[in-house]
């Protein structure tokens, strides 16, 4: 599986291009995981209602093609895209979104953090706080999209959102916690894990 350290992007040109990457793709295409984090920006899913955005507050709105509700994004938030053919790999998209979910929890773990996933609501949570979100489109069998996990990113634009569509859903990361990693430190061991994850 390649892995790309693409850094800070724009949320909608990286789109774009797991778009035409998918489109691309032939059975013999190599998996990848994108590493990246995003400008500040809120992204609705496929299903995502406008009214879940409670106040923009300047920061851009993009409608994207994930599934989900909205989220938020921006720097010191760790993004992994992943770029999957999932036939190949056997996987459903449960499976998958299970995979990626115990990734986070086992990263989470190494770090002294109890983290569970909850099956009403997709990602991952530490204190009944979220703190890792997972979004997925399936095409052609193969995956795009995929998790963030916060860091060191801003939680208040979270507040101004019913994450993921729940009312009242608090976030956390990983700096209110104590915990202090670089995003790229993090970024290494959550590939690890996914790697991990999908081969076993």
């Amino acid at each position: 599986m390649e892995v790309r350290y693409l850094g800070l992007q724009d949320y909608e040109t990286t789109w774009r291009a797991m778009q035409q990457f998918t489109q691309d793709r032939t059975p013999l295409t190599s998996d990848e995981l994108w590493i990246t984090e995003h400008p500040p920006v809120y992204t609705l899913g496929l299903n995502g209602k406008s009214e879940h955005i409670l106040n923009a507050d300047n920061i851009p709105v993009i409608k994207s093609d994930r599934g989900g509700q909205v989220t938020y994004h921006g720097p010191g938030q760790l993004i992994v895209y992943t770029l999957l053919d999932i036939k190949r790999l056997d996987l459903n998209i449960r499976e998958l979104v299970s995979a990626l979910e115990n990734a986070m929890i086992q990263v989470l773990k190494t770090v002294g953090q109890n983290a569970i996933a909850r099956a009403e609501a997709p990602g991952v949570y530490v204190n009944e706080k979220k703190i890792g979100s997972i979004g997925l489109r399936i095409k052609r069998n193969c995956s795009y999209h995929g998790l963030s996990l916060n860091n060191t990113i801003d939680l208040d634009p979270f507040n101004n959102i019913n994450p993921c569509g729940y009312a009242g859903l608090k976030a956390t990361n990983l700096a209110e916690l104590g915990v202090k990693l670089s995003t790229t430190e993090l970024a290494t061991s959550v590939v690890n894990e996914i790697n991990q994850q999908l081969t076993t």
